[in-house]
C-alpha cells in the first residue's frame, strides 16, 4: 500500500534530473546471432571528458563520507551510516583493500537449509511417451501427480535459494565477494529451465563465489564444465554424430569475445571441440562433469586461425589468447563498476591490466577501485541500482537481516529474479531497470520497509531522529544517512515542510504522538528520491 500523504515521491523526484528508460521485450534465443536491437535501452555515458592518461592512477582527491559511501555502494551494496564512517576513517587505499582482501566467511551458511532432491519419475512412467503412444487413465493420473510433485519441489527449492542468497548478501563480511558473485551470475547465465535443479544452480553459485576475484580464464573453463551450464545451453547433448552449437556460440558471443570477433566456422569448429562434455546426476540432485570420450570428435579442427585436435579446454585457452577477450571483460567490468559505455581508450587500458595479470582479477579490481576514474564526478551516482542492489542495500541501511516473501515478490516486480535471468543474455541493466511500473514497486517496497517495526529497533542511527522535534534536523539526518546530502534544495525544503506538518489536518507540529509515524514516512519519501535509485 502506498503512503497517503500530501507530499508524494513524484513531487520530490520532479526536483531532480533522472530519465527512466522504457520497458524491454525479451525472447529466448540460443542459436541466433545477436544483433544490436533497436528496442534495447540506451546506454548513457556520463557527460564530460576522460583524462585517459591519469584515469587508472591512484585517486588522491578529497576523502570523506561521500566518497566512502560511493565505494561502499559500488564494491558492495551500500550500508549503514556506521559502515560509511568506518570506511571514511581509513585512507582510500586501505578502504579498497578491505574489500579486495576477503575476510573469513565460513560462519555463513554455504547452502540453504531444507533443499529437497527433485523426484525422479518411476520406472516406466513415460514408456511410449516419445513415440506418441496414448497413456491409459491410471498412467495419465500418475504422470500428472509426478509433475505436480516435481513442480512443487522446484518452486520451494527456488524460494529457499533466493532467500538464502539475499540474506547472505545482506549479512556478509565480504561484500565485494558477493557483488562479484552477482556479476558472474548475470554474465554466465543459467536458470531452472530444462529441469536444471536447485542443487546444480547452487554448485554454480558457489563456483562464482570461489572465483569472485580469481582467474577469469580458469573460471570460464570451469563454467564450461559446470552441470547447470551444460544443461542450460545443451552441451550435454553435444555429441560427435550430432554437434550442438548453442554453448560454443554463446561462449564467444556473450561470454568472452563479442560479436565480430569470430566466424560461423569458428562456432562450428568449437562445437566439435566441446563434443562429449556432459555431466552425471548425483544422488543429492547436483551433477558432476563427465568427459565422454566416445562421444568426442577427435578430428582436426581449425579455430580462430589455429588447427589441431582441440578439446573444450583448448578452445577456452585459444579464446583468451585473443586481444578481444581482454577488451570484452574490461568493458563489462567498467560498465558494472564505473559507468556505462566506457570510452575505448579506458577499455584498452583496463584490458592491458587484465592481459598483464594473466586474467587474474584481484589486482585489476584493486587498481580500478583505487583509480581516479572510479572516484571521478563522472562516475559518481552514474549507475542505476539493480533491484538486488536496491533491496540488499536498503536492508543493510536499516540493519534488517531477515528476508521474506515481500522481498522476493518485489524483486520479481522490479525485473530481477535471482537464479532466473530473462534469457542467456542476462539482464540489460542500466536504464532498463527504471520505468513507471518498476519505480512504483521500488516506492512500495521502500514504504513497506519504513513501516516495518524492526526498522527503529535495528537502525541505531535512526533512533536519534526520534528524539528531536526539529524538522530541519530530522531532514538533514535522513538525507545525510540515505543520500550523503545528494538532494536538491527544493526537495529538501519539501521534506522539511512535510515533517513540519504543512498540509496536515491535525497534529501538524511534530510531537511525541506523531514523530515515529512522521519520521518513518519521511524515510520512505527520502528513499523514493532519485539519488537513492543510483549507485
Amino acid at each position: 500500500m502506498r503512503l497517503a500523504s500530501k507530499l508524494t515521491p513524484c513531487d520530490l523526484s520532479s526536483c531532480e534530473n533522472i530519465h527512466p528508460g522504457g520497458v524491454v521485450s525479451w525472447a529466448p534465443r540460443y542459436d541466433a546471432v545477436v544483433a544490436a536491437s533497436p528496442t534495447a535501452p540506451a546506454s548513457y555515458r556520463p557527460a564530460g571528458a576522460l583524462d585517459a592518461a591519469r584515469a587508472l592512477e591512484p585517486y588522491a582527491g578529497p576523502w570523506d563520507r561521500r566518497t566512502a559511501a560511493h565505494l561502499l555502494r559500488r564494491a558492495g551494496f551500500g550500508g549503514s551510516p556506521a559502515d560509511v564512517n568506518r570506511l571514511a576513517a581509513m585512507s582510500p587505499s586501505d578502504a579498497v583493500q578491505s574489500f579486495v582482501s576477503f575476510p573469513d566467511t565460513s560462519a555463513q551458511p554455504t547452502a540453504p537449509s531444507g533443499l529437497e532432491v527433485p523426484p525422479l519419475p518411476p520406472r516406466g512412467l513415460y514408456r511410449g511417451f516419445a513415440q506418441g503412444v496414448a497413456a491409459d487413465q491410471s498412467t495419465a493420473d500418475a504422470r500428472k501427480a509426478f509433475q505436480m510433485q516435481n513442480a512443487r519441489t522446484r518452486r520451494q527449492n527456488l524460494i529457499a535459494m533466493q532467500t538464502w542468497w539475499l540474506e547472505r548478501m545482506i549479512s556478509t563480511r565480504a561484500p565485494l565477494q558477493e557483488k562479484m558473485t552477482l556479476f558472474w551470475h548475470g554474465h554466465f547465465t543459467s536458470s531452472p529451465e530444462k529441469q536444471t535443479t536447485a542443487q546444480e544452480l547452487l554448485k554454480q553459485n558457489q563456483l562464482f563465489r570461489e572465483y569472485a576475484l580469481g582467474n577469469v580464464r580458469d573460471l570460464t573453463l570451469h563454467v564450461s564444465q559446470d552441470p547447470a551450464m551444460l544443461r542450460y545451453l545443451d552441451n550435454n547433448v553435444n555429441v560427435k554424430a550430432h554437434p550442438n552449437e548453442n554453448y560454443a556460440r554463446e561462449l564467444m558471443e556473450l561470454f568472452t569475445l563479442g560479436i565480430g570477433n569470430y566466424t560461423e566456422q569458428d562456432v562450428r569448429e568449437s562445437a566439435r571441440a566441446f563434443t562429449g562434455w556432459s555431466f552425471a546426476r548425483e544422488p543429492d540432485g547436483s551433477g558432476t562433469f563427465v568427459d565422454r570420450r566416445n562421444q568426442h570428435d577427435d578430428g582436426t579442427k581449425t579455430f580462430l586461425g589455429r588447427s589441431g585436435n582441440f578439446s573444450g579446454s583448448d578452445v577456452v585457452r585459444i579464446i583468451f589468447e585473443q586481444p578481444a577477450a581482454a577488451r570484452f571483460f574490461a568493458s563489462k567490468l567498467l560498465s558494472f563498476f564505473v559507468y556505462s559505455d566506457p570510452e575505448p581508450q579506458l577499455v584498452d587500458r583496463v584490458a592491458a591490466l587484465l592481459s598483464r595479470s594473466g586474467f587474474e582479477l584481484r589486482p585489476v579490481m584493486a587498481t580500478l577501485l583505487r583509480s581516479n576514474v572510479f572516484f571521478s564526478e563522472r562516475a559518481y551516482r552514474a549507475l542505476v541500482k539493480s533491484p538486488v542492489e536496491f533491496v540488499v542495500g536498503t536492508h543493510q541501511l536499516f540493519g534488517i537481516a531477515p528476508v521474506g516473501v515481500k522481498e522476493l515478490a518485489a524483486l520479481r516486480a522490479m525485473g530481477q529474479t535471482l537464479f532466473y535471468p530473462p534469457n542467456v543474455k542476462g539482464w540489460d541493466g542500466g536504464s532498463a531497470w527504471l520505468n513507471s511500473q518498476t519505480m512504483l514497486t521500488r516506492e512500495n517496497f521502500a514504504n513497506a520497509v519504513a513501516q516495518n517495526p524492526m526498522m527503529t529497533q535495528t537502525a541505531d542511527w535512526l533512533v536519534a531522529t526520534l528524539r528531536t522535534m526539529d524538522p530541519n534536523r530530522i531532514a538533514a539526518m535522513l538525507t545525510d544517512a540515505l543520500l550523503q546530502g545528494d538532494v536538491s534544495p527544493a526537495a529538501r525544503a519539501q521534506l522539511i515542510a512535510y515533517l513540519g506538518g504543512v498540509g496536515q489536518a491535525a497534529l501538524a507540529q511534530l510531537s511525541g504522538e506523531n514523530v515515529d509515524e512522521r519520521v518513518r514516512a519521511a524515510a520512505y519519501l527520502t528513499m523514493a528520491m532519485p539519488a537513492y535509485q543510483l549507485a
